[in-house]
């Protein structure tokens, strides 16, 4: 068997907390694999998904982008699907797109759809649930508005949603970023998260956040 070669990291403290300035140059420093790897980070909550008035989700437009690719499927029909497709939309249909998912070719990240298109939707609720991939009109998925939801996801939007443990977690960007849009996009993440507070929480709300890279070690901020 060959050795097993541990990853040398960049040396920091990870007793201590860091600004998110510090905090990203230290993820861009240790992050040495061969592909461009995303910045990740991950807010841990003191709430309960579990409870109503617990849930934390929503969206937040970066304004640096995420650096990612999305496909995006929109169910719409006439006008609206020619404007979804002006907008630069991967797949746009009705039946036919209600078709392609139940025979299980899901080729895209994020779905949109006009009001009226929530009947086909619900008949494919079972496939695109567990995925998260339902159009939410808390998300502003479910719309009349379908070329500016196009691009809004294109332009870089991202949800946030907890997870059962309380944790909000989400790509802000790539390390081939500079600083500068990274640390931006970080903080109206975490603008964002904080300004959704639900009202059952109680206490302290953000209890821990750390950045990290795909492959390297995770940097915890400090708590402002």
């Amino acid at each position: 068997m060959g050795k097993r070669i541990k990853k040398a990291y960049t040396a920091f403290d990870s007793t201590k907390t860091y600004s998110v300035d510090e905090a990203v140059k230290l993820v861009k420093t240790n992050a040495t694999a061969k592909f461009d790897e995303t910045v990740e980070i991950a807010l841990n909550l003191n709430v309960d998904p579990r409870k109503a008035d617990q849930n934390v989700r929503g969206v937040v437009q970066l304004p640096n982008g995420t650096g990612k690719t999305y496909r995006v499927a929109v169910f719409a029909r006439g006008a609206k699907a020619t404007e979804a497709q002006e907008a630069g939309a991967d797949l746009v249909g009705a039946e036919d797109l209600m078709e392609k998912i139940q025979a299980g070719d899901i080729q895209f990240d994020r779905c949109v759809a006009t009001p009226d298109m929530m009947g086909l939707v619900g008949r494919v609720g079972k496939i695109l649930g567990p995925r998260g991939l339902i159009p939410n009109p808390k998300l502003g998925t479910v719309t009349l508005d379908v070329a500016q939801a196009v691009k809004a996801v294109k332009g870089g939007q991202v949800e946030y949603r907890t997870e059962k443990a309380g944790i909000v977690h989400a790509g802000v960007g790539k390390v081939s970023f500079s600083d500068a849009a990274l640390v931006e996009n970080v903080k109206t993440y975490i603008d964002a998260v904080q300004k959704a507070r639900p009202s059952g929480a109680k206490g302290t709300y953000v209890k821990r956040i750390t950045l990290s890279s795909t492959m390297g070690p995770s940097v915890v901020l400090a708590l402002d």
